[in-house]
């Protein structure tokens, strides 16, 4: 995996497809390679460099012209980041060309047959076996060979195909791993993210799993892996090239945290129902006696997106009074979990597209389960597979960490939460004091925001810590764990969250001076319990950074928040940790953006 582009028109390609390659970046990657051809050409032309898109844009020749390629973005599965390992990959002919995501599952097993059958190999990567696999295939069609491939590949693959004696077409294919067309005027685009389209069509058509696609110039056709046609109606992108500018900032990270006051706003505007103290969510699917028929819900994620759903589910408790738990979804699928008719479950996924996530909603879709998306991505696989859903509109996030879209999928759990609350036996005067909670949060997190010079300076001196311990109780303790998350992932700092309770239960052991404790210490009524463990850590030396709505005396440094609803407050605790983490890896020397071993959308296992 990482990053696919392609395109087949008029224009000329090499451009578009690095223009496209370093729109894409965001998603992290080692390597990336190009290959192109036109109608008249004889064969395909590549080139391909360890490194960035700029160390491939160096390589390429300036005499390097054709009206049709594809290209992409290396994040190492299959072998270490190398020229040789990255993709695309050319037959031992020189014919067929293939860009992949994905791993195939029995790659090693293709690869002895095919060496036995005295195939040379010139990578260690898996997608080299579907590029000879293809070359092989006896089908008079490039269609028809890709077809008799795919029936042999077991695992997950969007992939897109060039062949020099089908210089007219790119075909490409989808099992677990996106796979986004473009539809232009005579000039057709592919790409595994929309990033890569919106700045030259804002059509789109998204390929289901099992799907494939014939992509010419003038035209485009869509069919499954077993030949039957699908009826593909193109959709338009709400977003905007623009939206994936840096906006005068130094980094996404850093825009994207600053936009998160319009992005709440963006998922309130127009859910709001002051009449009934309730919030309209239509795309639910799920009417007020179904709602009442809940007996629990089952939130799955990944990552952030696990740790929104941690918050959602105290949400989803406290106000709807429905017993509600959260799991990572990669442990879920796995476990032969029992899928109860009368348990809603909701998957979370910002891309809409996590594969472990995705998975684990076929599998409760097979069994017969109500399933619910909590999605950024407007037309993703989980929002197409879900029964209903809600839509986050945090708009795009390019950073690999996540910050908004963490945000507004909390904002997005307290809308549901409410929704299902008044359905039930949330009062009319409760709803009126979360709308009203909700409603100030734009305006505080603008507040916060506003104090980042400070929270420069605490950064800058606990950036030399080696390890750091998050501490939060009930509500606090997810948020402990996702700015835990942060940290460890653009500092490289080591990072571990523990509710503050099971502190005497063994963290206690780790406490010295030379590791800080960040606790998370809101006003409510667990308040005097959380001081209670600032206690235990000052008495063993240990030094505190609390985030709290007001001055902490055991703690040496406090981060003051503006106090909302005590439901509402983890979604404001969250957004200082944010920049903390941003600016201790600010002093560090970090990528920020494009952080060690990390890519933005995980579409493998």
């Amino acid at each position: 995996m990482c990053g696919i582009v392609g395109y087949i028109g008029r224009r000329d390609v090499a451009p578009l497809l690095l223009e496209g390659l370093q729109r894409l970046e965001y998603r992290g990657y080692d390597s990336a390679g190009i290959v192109i051809t036109s109608p008249k050409a004889t064969g395909l032309k590549l080139v391909k460099a360890k490194g960035r898109v700029r160390d491939l844009e160096a390589r390429v020749p300036k005499r390097f012209n054709g009206t049709t390629g594809i290209a992409h973005t290396r994040w190492a599965t299959h072998g270490a980041p190398s020229d040789e390992n990255a993709h695309p990959h050319l037959s031992a002919d020189g014919l067929v060309a293939v860009v992949h995501n994905g791993i195939i599952d029995n790659a090693s097993e293709l690869r002895v047959r095919l060496e036995a059958e005295g195939v040379v190999f010139a990578s260690e990567t898996d997608t080299e076996v579907l590029t000879h696999l293809i070359a092989r295939s006896q089908a008079d069609t490039l269609e028809e060979k890709v077809r008799q491939t795919l029936k042999s590949i077991e695992g997950t693959y969007g992939i897109a195909v060039m062949h020099a004696d089908f210089n007219d077409r790119i075909v490409v294919a989808r099992n677990g791993s996106p796979v986004v067309l473009g539809i232009g005027e005579k000039e057709m685009f592919v790409a595994s993210d929309v990033a890569a389209l919106v700045a030259h069509t804002r059509q789109i058509v998204t390929l289901d799993d099992g799907e494939m696609a014939t992509l010419k110039a003038d035209d485009f056709r869509t069919y499954t892996t077993e030949g039957s046609t699908t009826t593909a109606t193109p959709t338009t992108v709400e977003w905007e090239a623009e939206s994936y500018d840096m906006g005068g900032h130094d980094t996404y990270m850093h825009k994207e945290i600053s936009e998160q006051p319009e992005a709440v706003d963006r998922v309130l505007r127009g859910r709001i129902d002051d009449r009934f103290s309730t919030v309209h969510l239509g795309g639910l699917n799920l009417d007020a006696r179904e709602a009442r028929g809940i007996r629990r819900v089952k939130i799955l994620g990944c990552g952030t997106s696990y740790h929104a759903g941690l918050i959602g589910a105290g949400l989803i408790e406290s106000l709807a009074r429905i017993p509600a738990d959260a799991e990572p979804a990669s442990e879920f699928r796995y476990r032969n979990p029992v899928v109860d008719p009368d348990t809603l479950y909701i998957a979370v996924s910002q891309s809409g597209e996590t594969y472990d996530v995705l998975a684990a909603v076929q599998e409760l879709k097979r069994k017969g389960a109500r399933v619910l998306g909590v999605v950024n991505v407007v037309g993703s696989a989980i929002a197409r597979e879900a029964d209903g859903g809600t839509y986050v509109h945090a708009g795009p996030e390019v950073c690999v960490v996540s910050t908004k879209c963490f945000t507004n999928t909390v904002v997005a759990f307290a809308l549901l939460a409410l929704h299902l609350g008044r359905i039930r036996d949330l009062s009319v005067s409760e709803g009126k004091r979360i709308i009203a909670g909700l409603r100030r949060l734009p305006a505080q997190i603008t507040e916060i925001l506003e104090s980042e010079a400070d929270i420069k300076k605490l950064a800058e001196e606990y950036a030399g810590a080696q390890s750091m311990m998050f501490i939060g109780r009930v509500r606090g303790y997810p948020v402990a764990l996702e700015a835990s998350l942060k940290l460890k992932e653009i500092s490289y700092i080591h990072a571990e969250a523990y509710p503050a309770s099971e502190l005497k239960h063994g963290p206690l052991a780790l406490i010295e001076p030379a590791l800080p404790t960040v606790a998370i210490v809101p006003d409510d009524d667990l308040l005097e319990k959380n001081r209670a463990a600032l206690e235990e850590i000052k008495a063993r030396s240990g030094r505190i950074l609390a985030v709290a709505h007001r001055e902490q005396e055991k703690a040496d440094h406090t981060i003051v928040v503006p106090k909302n609803e005590n439901e509402l407050d983890p979604i404001l605790m969250g957004i200082p940790l944010q920049l903390f983490a941003y600016h201790t890896a600010l002093a560090m020397g970090r990528d920020i953006d494009k952080p060690r071993n990390l890519a933005k959308s995980v579409t493998v296992e």
